[in-house]
């Protein structure tokens, strides 16, 4: 028996999906298989596969190993530890591994790596030690704590802006400023649940401070700075003003030159921020994934070849 408790971000969602979701390898129609032979309840009860689940509701599913399509073992990507002592460390994740885990994202995340090697500790199981997150497809800098008093003063520093995250990001176009500030509230986006709009549901404040690195003709590198950490902010925030993140799936456009980029031209390059125990200063960078250098070479070397 497999039971999972509807989080916020789930909310709306179809049963059937729930239950797709939750198990690795099962395919869409053996999940809608299941819930029309009542092999799954919510709350206690059968429903139809069109129901729609509400946060804190209970999905029990009843399900044989044979329905389980075999899938291959996945490779655990192992972050670069940057910095480390008793209280805290900092990693450079690399592109393809989640933050923590969630429904529909099974598998190794950062969390269960550093975890498993001692380095993670402090509040929910399910995500221990963790301060902030980047996207699967976003590399680059984390802090994670090690203990609770850690994980807690790390959090406090989060929400008073004393910790500083900046990015570089690859996006189409040219921005109407050199330097700018991008301020619009994000929310779930009301026809995919799996992207993020700006005025979507339950929108949150959302602040995004970006400036000019290098400009090509029909790109712009930028330096990104957040002052809030809202799901796919930089991605969101770049793509309402009309200039998207260069190789995003979710909200760059359907058909364009991506540079031979496999992931979004993202990463979190730089993290500074005072040491919550001991006050040492901590100032780190992470390099630009491969992809993403190799991106940049080209268009500098198109760039020189049309001077």
């Amino acid at each position: 028996m497999i039971e999972v408790t509807i989080a916020a971000e789930q909310a709306g969602v179809r049963l059937d999906q729930i239950v797709h979701d939750a198990i690795p390898g099962l395919s869409r129609a053996a999940a809608q298989r299941l819930v029309d032979e009542g092999r799954v309840t919510l709350d206690g009860a059968a429903k139809t596969r069109s129901t729609r689940v509400q946060r804190g509701q209970v999905v029990a599913i009843d399900q044989p190993a044979a329905e389980v399509v075999p899938a291959e073992v996945p490779t655990v990507l192992e972050p670069r530890i940057v910095f480390e002592d008793e209280h805290l460390v900092v990693v450079d994740k690399p592109i393809g591994l989640i933050t923590h885990s969630a429904p529909g994202s099974p598998g190794p995340s950062l969390a269960s790596v550093l975890a498993a090697r001692g380095l993670a500790g402090g509040g929910e199981e399910e995500r221990p030690g963790i301060v902030h997150r980047l996207d699967k497809e976003t590399s680059g800098l984390l802090v994670v704590a090690r203990d609770d008093e850690t994980l807690t003063a790390l959090q406090r520093m989060m929400r008073k802006r004393e910790i500083d995250r900046e990015y570089v990001a690859l996006v189409h176009g040219r921005p109407p400023s050199v330097a700018g500030r991008i301020e619009a509230p994000i929310g779930r986006d009301p026809g995919n649940r799996t992207r993020r709009a700006v005025d979507g549901i339950g929108p949150r404040p959302a602040i995004t401070h970006f400036e000019l690195v290098e400009a090509f003709p029909d790109y712009t590198l930028e330096s990104v700075h957040l002052e809030t950490g809202r799901t796919h902010q930089i991605r969101v925030h770049f793509a309402a003003i009309g200039h998207p993140v260069v190789g995003d799936p979710l909200y760059g456009p359907s058909s364009s030159d991506t540079l031979g980029l496999k992931h979004q031209a993202l990463h979190a390059h730089r993290l500074v921020f005072d040491h919550p125990v001991t006050g040492e200063r901590i100032d780190v960078t992470s390099p630009l994934p491969d992809e993403f250098q190799h991106a940049l070479d080209r268009l500098r070397a198109e760039r020189g070849t049309q001077a």
